[in-house]
């Protein structure tokens, strides 16, 4: 398949995998507490993918071990506890809209670190879809209820993701997805996340009843698809495209989140709506080239 069109199916697979991410959190939420699930989420990745790293442990190059752990606590291990957070005050719907203000984090990350440029156009498009957030923020839930915390939380997230696919792009970017995605989780992840699901109490709580299993479904739905196989796409992604398309995958999950939230019973209000309609407004202003650059 050429590069031009495998980044389109890679973009298309990512949004409905990552797109349906939110509404497994919010399952595996009603088994687990959000430390339980973030740290589950990248322990079963890491498990899975371990014999993967072991035989290819000879192919990392050590230059780039400190970029290897940026990558992987900035998108695969702060933003996995951020998210399960955020979404015990807000719903699936209103943490995939969030989400999608990933490339505007692209562009001010890869400005800053990478000295990516950054067009005028992409500034106005930044300040758009920041108003649109403000209005999510102000909005409250259905009870009106005031959820800027939570909010903060996942633009943190959206952010931290924007760092590791920089990074990724700019130091990672020639090895391959499935050796990058497999050191990532276990090699630097395993130990973090076992830790991290001690220190949440998951092994004084464990019971082996149906309520365990149910829970441990949800999570390895999550973490083998939403995590270890959406990993690997997006690498490859990155390979053959460049940061900012990559991360126009997020224009498209919030559609994923939203239908999964409407067919689980969640209501968005208007003024979400409007809101989550400013966001991807600015979205597609920025993506857009002017008609002299197309």
């Amino acid at each position: 398949m050429n590069p031009e069109k495998e980044k389109w199916v890679l973009l298309a697979l990512l949004s409905i995998i990552w797109g349906s991410s939110f509404i497994l959190i919010k399952k595996s939420l009603e088994h687990f507490n959000p430390y339980e699930v973030g740290a589950l989420r990248v322990l079963i990745a890491g498990i899975i993918l371990l014999p993967i790293a072991a035989m290819n442990i000879r192919k990392f190059p050590k230059k780039n071990v400190k970029w290897l752990i940026l990558a992987a606590i900035t998108g695969n291990f702060i933003p996995m506890f951020l998210f399960p957070i955020a979404e015990t005050e807000v719903s699936s719907s209103i943490a995939g809209i969030i989400n999608s203000m990933m490339p505007i984090f692209v562009i001010i990350v890869g400005a800053l670190l990478w000295k990516f440029q950054t067009t005028k156009r992409q500034i106005i498009g930044v300040f758009i879809s920041f108003s649109g957030a403000c209005i999510l923020a102000f909005s409250g839930g259905e009870g009106g209820e005031f959820k800027l915390i939570p909010i903060l939380l996942l633009l943190l997230a959206t952010l931290l993701y924007a760092i590791s696919t920089t990074t990724v792009k700019s130091k990672l970017s020639d090895i391959p997805a499935k050796i990058l995605s497999a050191f990532v989780f276990s090699f630097v992840l395993i130990l973090p996340s076992l830790i991290a699901l001690v220190l949440a109490g998951f092994f004084n709580d464990l019971k082996a009843d149906n309520n365990l299993l149910i829970g441990l479904g949800f999570v390895s739905l999550l973490s083998v698809f939403g995590t270890g196989l959406a990993m690997m796409l997006n690498y490859r992604l990155l390979s053959v495209s460049t940061p900012l398309f990559a991360s126009t995958v997020t224009l498209l999950m919030p559609i994923v989140a939203i239908i999964w939230g409407l067919l689980d019973g969640e209501k968005l209000t208007l003024m979400q709506g409007f809101g989550g309609l400013i966001i991807l407004a600015g979205l597609i202003f920025l993506r857009q080239m002017p008609s002299k650059q197309k």
